[in-house]
């Protein structure tokens, strides 16, 4: 990604937080790799990632902390599959099928996709994500007590050896020496964590969002904190738990703790909590493009989810009925087939079942909680498409032949297919032409004219959506 190096320096010295992670500092004088600090011009360089930073020979420096740093939303349809392979990465997924399994899943070749990522990174896929487990391991050694066996697996190494060799060569010191340098918190109550966005952002519509649409028994929202349990697979294993997120006052973040059984998976965790706040979004580009739709509501964002068949099987109970109706049935679906887990919370004691057991349930079973027929079998079609691995939903999967996968099940329209796609496939040119609130809030408009009024919205009409629904409250 090629960067300006007269704007770049600019924007750094302005500490403008819109800025924040959309490029790293190298500066020649010290070695280190920055954020937010200001060197001379003349020491600086200027990288698109911070793994362009270290292959370069820089070190994160320890102050800014660049694993920090918000992450990035693909920009413009180039860079898409860059990031939708970048965000696989950072997701879990891993190498040890190689790299041609990994360009089949976005079904393109080992050869483009390495050529595009590197064009787009500065580096290839494997140093991507080497960089990216040892800024995680960074994370972990200095913001939990964690033993370092534990911070190297939950990072992605298989080796102790490996991991301490390469922390020492690219950090210069050993994962020992780090965490001698700071805190070591407890970690009896949860593992604390901030989560850092480009201002402005609407916090509280946000947490609202997810608030009004809580259902009892896995979610609650108490106008302050939302709080959820989440149930996570990584590495043949099943780990349940809870989280909770607050926003922190005169902070560009969020706070968030997870319960001590998700330690092994957090940074699986917290990728997905970035992606649920959607914490990587551009709100200037995005609030530019949308005009006078977004005058009044700024830092509003597009909320995702935890989990894409989650969120899948409550769209389909959601379907022409209202948002009370749909969590009386999700809380119903919860209560009989998900898994019971431990929490601190009253409110939190239940996972969303997996699709391995709601395919498993027979169509009488779902009916004797009152959803229809054709429902039922739209769930388990759904269930059985993703526990068989066929459907991927979640960000990064190729946009078109996933909505044309979901438009072939039974029971799944355009709407349902595209509030999966806003939420769970974080596709910011999602719209709803026909949803009710859209076109309340566009009266007089038939579907084509609706249609036809959005196009001087994309590549963002996801988040015109959300600031259509939002005109109501007013």
């Amino acid at each position: 990604m090629a960067l300006d190096p007269e704007r770049s320096y600019q924007a750094l010295i302005s500490r403008d937080a819109r800025f924040d992670g959309r490029f790293f500092v190298g500066v020649t004088s010290t070695g280190i790799y920055c954020r937010v600090r200001r060197p001379k011009q003349e020491n600086c360089t200027f990288h698109g990632s911070a793994a362009a930073a270290e292959a370069l020979g820089f070190r994160p420096c320890l102050r800014c902390r660049p694993e920090l740093a918000p992450g990035n939303a693909p920009m413009d349809a180039s860079s898409n599959l860059a990031h939708r392979v970048g965000l696989a990465l950072q997701s879990g997924a891993d190498l040890d099928e190689g790299l041609e399994a990994l360009a089949a899943r976005f079904g393109v070749s080992e050869r483009h996709m390495r050529r595009v990522f590197a064009s787009e990174f500065g580096v290839s896929p494997v140093a991507f994500l080497q960089t990216q487990r040892l800024l995680t391991a960074k994370r972990l050694l200095t913001d939990t007590a964690m033993p370092i066996g534990e911070v190297a697996w939950a990072s992605g190494f298989s080796s102790l050896r490996r991991f301490n060799a390469l922390f020492q060569e690219h950090y210069r010191m050993k994962p020992s020496e780090l965490r001698k340098n700071g805190p070591r918190p407890e970690i009896a109550e949860g593992f604390r964590f901030c989560l850092p966005f480009r201002p402005p952002y609407d916090a509280a519509r946000m947490l609202g969002f997810l608030g009004l649409r809580a259902i009892p028994g896995m979610e609650s929202f108490d106008g302050i904190t939302y709080r959820r349990t989440i149930s996570v697979e990584a590495r043949g294993q099943r780990f349940h738990g809870w989280l909770s997120v607050r926003s922190l006052p005169n902070s560009n973040s969020l706070e968030t703790v997870l319960s001590p059984s998700l330690g092994p998976v957090i940074p699986i965790v917290l990728v997905r909590l970035a992606h649920l706040l959607d914490l990587g979004g551009h709100p200037d580009v995005i609030e530019a493009r949308l005009g006078s739709l977004a005058a009044g509501r700024s830092g509003l964002r597009v909320p995702g989810v935890m989990d894409g068949f989650e969120l899948a099987v409550r769209a389909v109970l959601g379907q022409q009925v209202t948002v009370k109706a749909a969590r009386t049935m999700a809380r119903r679906v919860l209560e009989t087939f998900g898994d019971p887990v431990e929490t601190p919370f009253e409110a939190l004691c239940w996972t969303f079942p997996s699709p391995e057991r709601l395919a498993a349930v027979q169509p009488e079973d779902l009916g004797a909680l009152g959803i229809l027929r054709t429902r039922s079998a739209t769930i388990k079609a759904l269930a059985r498409a993703i526990a068989d691995k066929e459907l991927r939903l979640e960000p990064g999967v190729d946009v078109d032949s996933t909505l044309k996968s979901l438009l072939s099940l039974p029971g799944i329209g355009d709407w349902t297919a595209q509030y999966i796609a806003m939420r769970a496939l974080a596709w910011p040119d999602a719209f709803l032409a026909t949803d009710y609130g859209v076109r309340t809030a566009l009266p007089g408009l038939s579907t084509k004219e609706i249609k036809t009024r959005a196009e001087s919205w994309r590549p963002w009409r996801a988040y015109a959506v959300m600031h259509l629904w939002a005109s109501l409250e007013n």
